[in-house]
């Protein structure tokens, strides 16, 4: 039976924000969680050891696999922020085209830092995943 790795915490995210090492990396962070925090309405959560999650679902899949993830995210990673935003957003490819500088993988968006980035696109970026998961995974 599968478990969930990526938890909730109690864990504080101001203390994890001061542990990241590099002085411009922790500037970063400290930006972008005010940035998720004013745009989303959620008070930031570690889930993890190293995601900074805001607001959360409850997805189940067909396959019956279910769990519990913040809406939306961010972790100050050694090498690149990683960004979480909803995947299959409909809207996220456009914006991102307008994003700036950034790579994305499978579920996340990286960025070497906020300076290269458009942050009312960010913005936009956090309002639509926040917007789709609640449709698509309605609260019960």
């Amino acid at each position: 039976m599968y478990k969930q790795k990526t938890k909730e915490t109690d864990r504080s995210v101001i203390e994890f924000i001061e542990a990241v090492e590099n002085p411009k990396k922790r500037e970063d962070a400290y930006k972008l969680l005010d940035i998720f925090t004013e745009t989303t309405g959620y008070e930031a959560k570690m889930w993890g050891p190293s995601i900074i999650g805001f607001g959360s679902y409850h997805y189940k899949y067909d396959s019956g696999h279910e769990g519990d993830a913040p809406l939306v995210g961010f972790s100050p990673r050694k090498a690149k922020h990683s960004l979480y935003f909803a995947p299959g957003e409909t809207k996220r490819e456009e914006l991102l085209n307008q994003f700036g500088k950034h790579t994305t993988g499978k579920a996340c968006v990286y960025i070497n830092k906020v300076s290269d980035i458009d942050l009312d696109v960010l913005k936009k970026l956090i309002r639509e995943s926040v917007v789709f998961l609640r449709e698509k995974y309605p609260s019960k």
